[in-house]
Parts: structure tokens; sequence; C-alpha cells
């Protein structure tokens, strides 16, 4: 009995990770149909996402006496913001399919990252990842600075390594209450676009409205939800491998509806970056696994 309730719990935990996937993945369609300013686009999307997180907030207040520590919330926040204002505009600026596969380099900057601020060694399965990953980003720099997405596709690999950064500040944050910064993300992006907003006024049609608010509360609030719920009840590689959908529909939705096409030297970047991802996850985790059952 118990047992089918935990694979009960794990099959809804893949479930719940495999929805948020799905709804990231529309990200890049809708930035791309939206004809305003990418600060605004990203700062509007974050006040509804805000909004969203709070009401689930205040509707489900974390448990009595946990706190965050000041320092991790606002790294956490501010490393959130500029990876979701990097991202929007390096949407604006190469395609869908670089961006999402260049910010996929992320785990690799966690890992790096948290050498230095969590004092977690990487292995060497991280050390090889990382060789591949810079050939990766190579082939993708390289194609760029002849095709004119050289500036987009830099805005991804820093939104990528941001990500990295945020992540590893969430995971300072797991004795508190991690959601906070997103919350916090979300509403400093909102904020540091109010300036855009008042330089580049949105031109306000019901279509854009429906794109910001399903945005906000689809594709990063309830998505975000899904995915903290989910991940408690399946294994982190899992849950991350879980998640690849995002960056293979991505580019399918707006080649789909747009017709952009990644060119093949920029999918044979992202392939590598996101086998050698995949691939170093799966060893780190068997690692784990063999460790665990050591007596």
């Amino acid at each position: 009995m118990n047992k089918s309730v935990s694979k009960n719990q794990q099959l809804s935990g893949q479930l719940a990770v495999l929805f948020a996937a799905f709804l990231w993945s529309t990200s890049g369609l809708f930035i791309k149909l939206l004809d305003w300013h990418p600060v605004v686009i990203a700062g509007a999307r974050s006040f509804v996402a805000a909004l969203f997180l709070l009401v689930v907030r205040l509707i489900s207040p974390p448990p009595k006496g946990v706190k965050n520590r000041a320092f991790p919330l606002w790294a956490c926040g501010f490393a959130f913001a500029f990876t979701l204002l990097t991202y929007v505009v390096a949407n604006k600026l190469t395609t869908a399919a670089n961006v999402i596969l260049l910010q996929y380099s992320a785990p690799i900057w966690a890992a790096l990252l948290a050498w230095a601020l969590l004092k977690e060694k990487p292995g060497l399965e991280n050390w090889i990842a990382l060789v591949f990953v810079m050939f990766g980003l190579f082939i993708f720099m390289r194609e760029s600075m002849y095709s004119g997405a050289f500036s987009g596709n830099t805005l991804a690999i820093i939104s990528g390594v941001l990500y990295g950064i945020h992540s590893v500040y969430l995971r300072m944050m797991k004795d508190g209450n991690p959601s906070d910064g997103l919350l916090l993300g979300h509403a400093l992006t909102a904020v540091m676009s109010i300036p855009f907003m008042i330089m580049y006024p949105p031109v306000l049609k019901i279509s854009s409205f429906i794109s910001i608010l399903y945005m906000g509360i689809f594709q990063m609030g309830l998505a975000s939800l899904l995915f903290s719920n989910g991940i408690k009840r399946i294994k982190a590689i899992k849950a991350m491998l879980t998640a690849i959908l995002d960056p293979i529909l991505n580019p399918v939705w707006v080649l789909a509806i747009t017709g952009e096409k990644p060119s093949l030297s920029a999918l044979a970047g992202g392939a590598i970056i996101i086998i050698a991802v995949i691939g170093s996850s799966l060893v780190g985790a068997r690692k784990n696994e063999i460790e665990g059952n050591q007596p």
C-alpha cells in the first residue's frame, strides 16, 4: 500500500514538472508575438506573476518561524530579476532556440558557482561537461558573429550564468521559504522596468493584455508552483530530465507560428550543451546514489 502511494506521488510529481516545462516552453512564442519593448514585456509579465505569487503566499503562508536570511534572499531576487530581463531582451535579438539552448547551460554554471559560494567542490563530470559546454558556446558565438545575432546570443549566455547564480542562492534558502526569492525577483523586475514603460509606453490591445496575463499567471507563476511542488516528490535528476521538454518545445512553437528557424550550427551547439548537462547530471546522480549506499 505504501509503495502504491509512493508511486502515485512520484507520478504526480513528474506530471507537475512536465506541465511546468510545457508552460515554460511557450515563453519564446509570446515574447516574439508581443511588439512591445522587451524590458516592458519582462516588467509587465513579472508584475502579474508577482501579484499571483503574493496571492498564493497570502492564501497559503509559510509555517510560522520560517524566515529567510537577508543576503541570500536579496541576492537570489536580483539574480532572478536580471535573468528575466536578459532572457526577454535576448529573445528579441536572436532566435528563441538560441536563447533557450544557451540558457540551458545554467546547471553547469551553478555547479561551479556552488564551489565558490557553498564550498561544494565540482566533480570530474562537471569539469568535463564544462569543456563540452564551452565548445557548444564556441559554435554558437562563431556563427552569430556572421549572422548578426551576436548581442542576443551573448545576452542569452549571461542569462544562463545569472540563472545559475539564482539557483545557488535559492539553495541557500532551503531552510527558509525559497519561493520568496522568486516573488522578490519578479517584484524587482517590475520596478526596474518602470522607466522603460514611461519611455516606451506599450500599445494596449486585448491580445497583448491576454498575452501578459497568460505569461504572468500561467507561464511564470503557475509553472513555478508546479515545479517546486513536483521536485519535492521526485529526484532532482528526474526533474531535470523531464524539464528538458522546455528547450525542445520552445523553438517548435516559435517555428510553427512565426516560421523562425534556428540554424544547423545553432542546433548542433545546443545539442552539445544539452548532452553535456544531462550527462554530468546523470553521472553526478549515480555518484550520490553510490555514496549514499556506502556503510
